[in-house]
């Protein structure tokens, strides 16, 4: 059964009554971030009951020594993890004698949670009974400013009910956190500094081996009456990594009082002197003042969903989801920085560590390459490219290739592998693929060509070497075969021949060579700097083309597919309904063993495939591979139901593409997969809106043409989206009666809708 206690609402994520047991979850659902910092809605004052403590700042991690095989010849020695940052939201509070604490509360009654989307904050309120007997409304506002992105706010209000009170408020900063992950329980922080002035604090610490330096802030006001009070700390406590203010306040039965914080990070990536930057940073806040801080976030919020909404009428939870699912995106990665990605987390939990998988290239980019700037996607292109050095040397030092090959890690923060299972490690390569194919669909969506000589070609090369290094030639069968390789599929292990592995290993090599011979007519100088760079000969190219032109994949001619790897029909093929509902999640029931050798699927592996190379197969193709292998997929991945959707779509099997959608869109607000108090699967979010753009919406670019093949589920009564195509906004309103297009540019747009050509006039 999934959780149902989120409430149904058009533009809020809302949770109604106290229950300890959602705690963890709902830390997760309400996390806030701005793309440089964010936090799991962990409770500000103290909490004795089970929490998940957790702040994160976009960047900085931690290289934490893997406890299983670094002994071995080519294994990652490290996995690097996001750390849990110094925090800086804590306010412990003492009424009338006793700490206030959740946990302990006699009663906790019209307790409310609600993270606001469309205005970017998260809202808490709730009435509670000490054990001393004094009762208390408290209500609380925070947000992180998405103008001043290294400044967090709260704003903490409470009136005592029955009875005067004295309330001591405790704010403090802290550096002495640890990560609810870590392989050796070890402390990644060293402190440096604790400084104080006024009611204005700063704790300066660094990681450990990283030597990342953060100075984290935070500045406090009280307010009794409505009024501010110049009040200053009545004591200080110090310690090497922590500094806690005491404010203390008298406050009459149903007088409100309240304290104000500014909090956050200044970090060494972006500051030479982070303890000045965090004193300026405090002072533009305070200039703004609370209720401008707020506006202005408002504001910039209005301008993000301006491009990104989408809409649907008449299904306030399929509503709910998609607003969710790029609420978080927007969240978590702004494109203002090409050193910074999307990591599967965001800001919202550690687990899988690492700030990059291919979850950016084949999930991501399409999502902001169509609702930003081109250049945010051309960011995410140019991050790989600065780390392909890194790509060299590991496909030589730990695989012992040659001449530039480069594979990119499965897990990374700044190039090097960081990922520490060997059957993900060494066997997921086609994660390579995803990288070339996202250069591709940069230039085919965009139209910018120019990414491709300056940088992409290089990248594009040292893939294909790596492909054509990584084929096995079989006498046997007179073909090249990839031996011993994990798919998309993570539930088979040291498989050969993964159809989606060697498709794409192919495409890469074919598109290389492609933009090899564009660039030399097209570019002579940028390819006569690259070819005198790289070394690449004739002779070579002739041997990718024979790799590519002889690649082996694997098929049933009697069913008609392609096969997931060589020996799947060898498998036991219970079909997934056929399966006890009592053995799922597999992952959760099973040893690893059994999962191996059963037919399920973890997510779209052979459907990978045909979602990338639609044009490449025929509608009967897709449809016989998408009946056989989806009866065997358990979606386990939360990158799998929005590959579904968008392929149900398009063979008109829409109840399936809607159940997909659902699935997809409340993967966490559902909690289907039973682990969303570990965090929210931040990039398969990317695969939603994909979901309804390029599967209901039928969005494809064509021959420099966008296609719209729009379909809707019986379930809605329309719904409509944005797309950012070559710096032309076009607007797409689909119901059960019509299509409607209107363009906001300068210039006419031809569109074509279920393959007929539509002349689109701006502002018409």
């Amino acid at each position: 059964m999934n959780q149902d206690y989120i409430k149904p609402d058009n533009w809020s994520i809302i949770e109604e009554g106290f229950d300890r047991e959602s705690v963890k979850s709902s830390e997760s659902l309400f996390s806030i971030g701005n793309g440089a910092m964010g936090q799991r809605a962990n409770f500000e004052e103290n909490y004795t009951g089970e929490t998940f403590q957790g702040s994160y700042i976009a960047g900085i991690y931690y290289p934490d020594k893997t406890k299983v095989g670094w002994w071995k010849n080519g294994y990652p020695k490290y996995f690097a993890k996001v750390l849990n940052a110094p925090n800086w939201i804590g306010i412990n509070i003492e009424i009338n004698g006793e700490d206030f604490d959740l946990n302990t509360c006699t009663e906790v009654k019209d307790f409310r949670r609600e993270l606001n989307m469309k205005e970017g904050w998260y809202h808490r309120s709730f009435q509670a009974t000490l054990k001393n007997g004094t009762e208390i409304a408290v209500d609380i506002r925070r947000f992180l400013s998405l103008n001043l992105d290294e400044v967090g706010v709260i704003n903490y209000e409470i009136t005592p009910l029955n009875k005067d009170a004295k309330i001591i408020y405790k704010p403090y900063i802290d550096a002495g956190v640890t990560n609810e992950d870590a392989n050796w329980e070890e402390k990644f922080w060293e402190p440096l500094d604790v400084k104080k002035s006024g009611n204005e604090a700063y704790v300066t610490a660094q990681t450990f081996k990283t030597h990342f330096k953060v100075t984290t802030f935070m500045q406090n006001t009280i307010f009794a009456k409505g009024e501010k009070q110049n009040l200053s700390p009545t004591s200080v406590d110090t310690i090497s990594d922590k500094i806690l203010f005491y404010y203390d306040v008298i406050v009459a039965k149903g007088e409100k009082s309240a304290i104000q914080k500014i909090g956050g990070y200044t970090v060494s990536l972006n500051h030479s002197d982070t303890i000045s930057a965090a004193e300026n940073v405090v002072q533009a806040a305070l200039a703004k003042g609370y209720d401008q801080l707020l506006q202005d976030q408002i504001d910039a919020w209005s301008k993000i969903w301006e491009m990104s909404d989408i809409t649907i009428d008449g299904d306030v939870k399929a509503q709910q989801g998609i607003r969710f699912n790029i609420f978080q995106l927007n969240q978590t990665y702004l494109g203002k920085d090409s050193r910074l990605n999307i990591g599967p987390k965001g800001f919202t939990g550690e687990k899988y560590g690492g700030s990059t998988y291919w979850d950016t290239e084949a999930y991501c980019i399409p999502f902001y390459m169509a609702t930003k700037d081109q250049q945010v996607a051309r960011n995410l292109l140019t991050y790989r490219y600065n780390q392909l050095d890194k790509a060299i040397e590991n496909a030589e030092q730990n695989l012992g290739f040659k001449d530039g090959a480069a594979l990119y890690p499965m897990v990374t923060m700044n190039g090097e592998e960081c990922h520490n299972e060997w059957e993900i490690t060494h066997e997921e390569i086609h994660r390579n693929g995803a990288i070339a194919f996202a250069i591709y669909n940069y230039y085919r969506f965009t139209g910018d060509y120019s990414y491709i000589p300056e940088k992409g070609l290089e990248v594009l090369i040292g893939i294909a070497r790596f492909w054509h290094q990584r084929a096995s030639f079989s006498k046997n069968k007179n073909q090249y075969m990839i031996l011993g390789v994990t798919g998309p599929n993570e539930y088979e292990n040291n498989i050969n021949n993964n159809f989606y592995t060697n498709y794409i290993a192919k495409w890469c090599i074919d598109y290389a060579y492609e933009q090899i011979q564009k660039v030399s007519l097209e570019y002579p100088s940028d390819h006569k700097r690259i070819m005198e760079k790289v070394k690449l000969s004739d002779t070579e190219l002739k041997e990718w083309n024979k790799v590519a032109g002889n690649m082996y994949f694997p098929r049933s001619e009697e069913i008609g597919i392609y096969l997931q790897q060589d020996g799947f029909l060898d498998k036991d093929l219970v079909p997934v309904k056929d399966l006890d509902r009592s053995q799922r999640p597999i992952n959760q029931k099973w040893s690893w063993d059994r999962v191996l050798r059963s037919p399920y699927i973890k997510q779209a592996d052979v459907l990978q495939c045909f979602y990338f190379f639609e044009e490449h197969f025929s509608k009967e193709e897709l449809e016989r591979n998408f009946d056989f292998y989806e009866s065997f997929t358990v979606h386990e991945s939360s990158l799998s139901p929005c590959v579904h959707s968008i392929q149900a779509a398009l063979l008109d099997k829409m109840d399936m593409a809607y159940a997909f959608y659902l699935r997809t869109s409340r993967l966490d607000l559902d909690d289907y997969n039973k682990e969303v108090e570990e965090g929210c699967h931040i990039t398969s979010m990317a695969g939603t809106w994909m979901s309804i753009v390029e599967g209901f919406g039928g969005m494809r670019v064509k021959n420099d043409a966008l296609h719209f093949s729009p379909k809707i589920p019986k379930e809605w009564g329309g719904y409509s989206f944005k797309i950012n195509f070559r710096n032309q906004i076009l607007k797409i309103a689909v119901d059960h009666n019509e299509t409607k297009l209107s363009l906001e540019g300068s210039k006419e747009l031809t569109v074509y809708v279920n393959g007929v050509p539509v002349l689109v006039q701006p502002n018409n």
